[in-house]
């Protein structure tokens, strides 16, 4: 009887600790989003220089606190390029962004992830077992390629199983380019103020560096789809009897229209397929290969499958336009 009291009693006082931890953390989030319009990157600076040989420091700290409360890091990552020049600029910036968000994935972990973990269910289960699934490539892409708000992903990642470690060099290297373009940004801002020499050349290779880094994550967006498959390999693979869900997005009557549909094929059109996707749920680890009438609408169908934790889901080449021109089979009309 008493180690269920020592127990409980141990419970509680956890559970007031992370308590007293979102209150606090609440609270700081309030009041930074309060001020926010009054910070700038010049009041930054001014403040930051103050510190003389600990400036360095300082601005990495603020860096991450500005991280874990929500403050706008673009404007931290322009007042490193202009304090610290383009290189120790770029490394204080993406220091301090990294500890930042492993201090919101930390306090985000410690505060939920094991009540999130108790009561996740259907959709919201599926996606934190897909995002763990894919590990520290699921975080060094969200990095290269910003689809989440950055300060509210951190906290996100934290209630899941992905290794902090992984996390950690994952966000680190993913947010490498972004760092590097906008510390430049900033360093040429500052010479531009000032007068520098070679502003052209300089203003030139800021905005190079700021379109690659826009560049990347488009890229790297398109590889992520999935390779596509042409439409011989998809009959091989039918033919082979590997358990494959073909899924056909085309709308119901374009799915029985003149087209014509493969006789093994699923129909979800895309508009249904997000409320839909429990009835596919068997198929999360399994390949999945999506068509349409041409390839547009199975693109996206992929695109939202992956965010679902689908890990094997391609888009077939020009669908069932290239499976007629091919005169393969059709299912019999009814």
């Amino acid at each position: 009887m008493p180690l269920i009291a020592a127990s409980g009693g141990m419970m509680t006082k956890t559970n007031l600790i992370r308590l007293g931890v979102l209150v606090l953390l609440l609270a700081g989030i309030g009041l930074a989003v309060s001020y926010r319009d009054q910070f700038d990157a010049d009041a930054l600076q001014a403040w930051v220089k103050t510190a003389d040989a600990w400036a360095p420091l300082l601005f990495m700290l603020v860096y991450a606190l500005a991280a874990v409360l929500f403050l706008p890091g673009t404007v931290f990552t322009l007042a490193g390029g202009a304090l610290f020049g383009p290189v120790w600029g770029a490394f204080y910036n993406l220091t301090g962004a990294t500890l930042g968000a492993a201090l919101a994935f930390l306090v985000s972990r410690y505060l939920a992830s094991d009540w999130v973990l108790k009561r996740s269910g259907g959709r919201l289960k599926r996606v934190i077992k897909g995002v763990e699934g894919e590990g520290w490539r699921f975080v060094a892409f969200v990095r290269l390629v910003p689809v989440f708000p950055f300060n509210l992903l951190n906290y996100a990642l934290g209630l899941t199983r992905i290794p902090f470690g992984h996390y950690v060099l994952a966000s680190y290297f993913g947010m490498l380019p972004a760092a590097i373009a906008y510390t430049y940004l900033g360093y040429a801002g500052r010479e531009a103020v000032a007068g520098g020499e070679g502003l052209i050349q300089k203003g030139l290779l800021a905005l190079a560096l700021v379109a690659v880094a826009a560049f990347v994550p488009r890229l790297l967006t398109h590889l992520r789809r999935g390779a596509m498959l042409d439409i011989d390999e998809l009959k091989q693979r039918l033919d082979s009897g590997e358990d494959i869900l073909l899924l056909d997005v085309r709308t119901a009557p374009d799915f029985l229209g003149e087209q014509g549909h493969i006789p093994t094929a699923t129909n979800i059109p895309l508009e249904q397929l997000a409320e839909r996707i429990d009835e596919i749920a068997d198929y999360e680890e399994k390949p999945v290969v999506a068509l349409c009438r041409t390839d547009r609408r199975s693109v996206q169908a992929v695109e939202l499958l992956a965010r679902n934790g689908f890990a094997d889901a391609h888009v077939v080449r020009n669908g069932m336009t290239a499976w007629n021109e091919k005169g393969y089979p059709l299912a019999e009309r009814a």
